[in-house]
């Protein structure tokens, strides 16, 4: 069946290539997130383990609202650990990190999955997928306040 939401076949796949890099950073970072609240230790333990429960509920949930926009846009979302994984610059830990290094982690990864949806917004926008660039913008707005409250913390 065609797709007739307004976008060539060309447009919405461009604006879900924007979306499964945003979807490889969330999935990278959530899977660190997620480590971190099973591996934290110190002083903060208490503080830490639920900050990071919130972040990493949160970032599950971003991932399949990315995923049904890819799926809306009539485009396959990523279906495996590797195949998101190929689209994410962050990478994950061997072994486990101090309190603060993992927070100072957290926030180079909240600013990649940032970056990600920022690039994301200019590719949707030159195609004109308004509706791609708001979940963008969602996104990058989160990443920037979960950053700075992490940068805040160290």
């Amino acid at each position: 069946m065609d797709i007739e939401i307004g976008l060539t076949e060309i447009e919405r796949a461009r604006s879900a290539d924007a979306l499964k890099r945003l979807l490889g950073e969330t999935y990278a970072l959530y899977v660190k997130t997620h480590g971190y609240h099973w591996n934290v230790t110190g002083p903060r333990f208490q503080a830490l383990h639920a900050e990071f429960m919130t972040q990493y509920s949160e970032l599950w949930a971003a991932l399949d609202e990315i995923a049904d926009r890819i799926r809306a846009l009539g485009m396959f979302a990523p279906g495996s650990s590797a195949e998101m994984l190929e689209n994410a610059t962050i990478t994950p830990d061997n072994g486990v990190p101090d309190a603060d290094a993992m927070i100072a982690n957290l926030v180079r990864g909240h600013e990649a999955v940032a970056r990600a949806a920022r690039d994301g917004i200019d590719a949707a926008s030159e195609v004109g997928d308004d509706v791609t660039v708001d979940l963008l913008t969602q996104r990058a707005t989160i990443a920037d306040k979960t950053a700075w409250m992490l940068r805040a913390s160290l």
